[in-house]
């Protein structure tokens, strides 16, 4: 686009909606950025702003879901790691809680939102008990040079990761999940993303088919 020469992201979306383009999916790094786009006349996909919100990996995840237990009533999914910077922990807050769902947080203290009412808890004392262990990837871009210079892999693994223990805690019914691309050893055991609880690649699969569901219905 030519939003790096000084044009609007309103002017670039009106362009290529005047030269014929049916739909645009859009990822921007400003929180919000589609309250900009009320008067472009076609459909537009968030697939992601800032940390704000993530919809359709949240469809993802939760067609997922669905699909391994057929309900979201009374589950209950712990999401580790960076939740502050996280549009999948917030979007996926939003939309499991409103299905049924309990939804708890594992994060270092700098990490926390406030802004999201559900309790934070050591993932060593609820391991046992939960249904899904979502792994979110450190935001290492929001953090600043300074941030990801200071940042400790293998102290967060052992802290706030799926460690092998952890994963043999699990309930056998119990699944994994991460929005990926994984930090293979960070917030999870390298060998673990294969492991027969894991339903990473299947999210990813899943996406595929959600997000031409998505188009689908948006071009309809």
């Amino acid at each position: 686009s030519s939003v790096k020469k000084g044009e609007s992201l309103f002017d670039t979306c009106k362009t290529l909606e005047s030269i014929g383009v049916n739909l645009l999916v859009i990822r921007h790094s400003q929180n919000a950025y589609y309250e900009e786009l009320e008067n472009i006349d076609i459909p537009i996909a968030n697939a992601g702003d800032g940390s704000g919100q993530h919809p359709t990996q949240s469809l993802l995840d939760i067609m997922t879901i669905y699909e391994e237990y057929g309900s979201f009533d009374g589950l209950n999914v712990l999401i580790c790691g960076d939740i502050k910077n996280s549009r999948v922990a917030r979007s996926n807050y939003h939309s499991l809680r409103a299905l049924g769902a309990n939804v708890m947080f594992s994060s270092p203290e700098e990490w926390v939102d406030e802004t999201l009412e559900a309790p934070y808890v050591n993932i060593d004392d609820v391991i046992d008990q939960v249904d899904i262990v979502m792994l979110l990837r450190v935001q290492h871009e929001r953090h600043g040079i300074a941030g990801e210079a200071n940042f400790a892999a293998e102290e967060y693994h052992q802290q706030y990761g799926l460690t092998q223990s952890r994963y043999d805690k699990l309930k056998d019914e119990a699944i994994v999940m991460h929005p990926a691309p994984v930090n293979r050893g960070v917030e999870i055991k390298s060998d673990l993303v294969e492991a027969p609880k894991s339903r990473i690649f299947k999210q990813m699969e899943n996406g595929m088919y959600l997000r031409m569901a998505v188009i689908s219905a948006l071009l309809k």
